[in-house]
């Protein structure tokens, strides 16, 4: 069960399904959990910051959503069968986030760290964006991507108890506790006029 964690509200970070979620991710599930505007949107906001160096792709699965792969992209997530499956990757790691939050690389590994449609299922996200910023160059943007869909017998409860804007805030706040960022941008990355999943990008670069 996650534990508590000072300043946000008891049970925050506790879920409906507090099973181990190595047991949750056997079954492969070769779906985008995103329509096609917002994968769009994912891709060419890692145009617009230059993510074509080293790049790890932490909670990740079949697609990374990079128009282009960078030059290195390290693939980290729970399905070795999706994680298999990812033509961009340059190589897989198999690793429960939630288990232990540490990132099993070296520090300054990496230019650039990606989460999408994936943050709000950590249940120590202060301590995985420490090791973010750990396994980063000073420089390196980490950039979190998310919409309004999710499993959520496995999404922590305060994500479910808030609306799109209170999800960018809980971003923010993981951002600002961990330590080592600069500003923290958040933008809502499709266009409200029209129909289909938002996609909302909270990010920043390591101090």
């Amino acid at each position: 069960m996650a534990a508590d964690i000072d300043g946000f509200p008891t049970g925050f970070f506790r879920r409906t399904d507090e099973s181990p979620d190595d047991r949750f991710y056997v079954p492969d599930r070769f779906v985008t959990h995103i329509d096609d505007r917002a994968i769009e949107a994912v891709g060419s906001l890692y145009d617009e910051l230059g993510l074509d160096g080293r790049v790890l792709d932490i909670m990740s699965s079949w697609v990374s959503h990079f128009r282009i792969a960078p030059r290195e992209l390290v693939v980290l997530g729970m399905n070795e069968q999706e994680l298999s499956a990812n033509t961009a990757a340059s190589s897989t790691m198999l690793h429960d986030l939630n288990a232990d939050p540490t990132i099993p690389f070296e520090d300054g590994r990496f230019d650039a760290v990606t989460c999408c449609v994936s943050v709000d299922y950590l249940t120590r996200p202060i301590e995985v964006f420490r090791e973010v910023r750990r396994v980063l160059i000073a420089g390196g943007r980490f950039v979190c991507t998310f919409s309004n869909r999710c499993f959520p017998t496995k999404a922590i409860h305060g994500w479910l108890a808030t609306d799109d804007r209170g999800h960018v805030e809980i971003v923010r706040e993981f951002f600002r506790r961990s330590g080592g960022w600069g500003d923290v941008r958040a933008e809502l990355r499709t266009s409200p006029a029209e129909p289909g999943d938002p996609l909302y990008a909270v990010w920043s670069t390591a101090l």
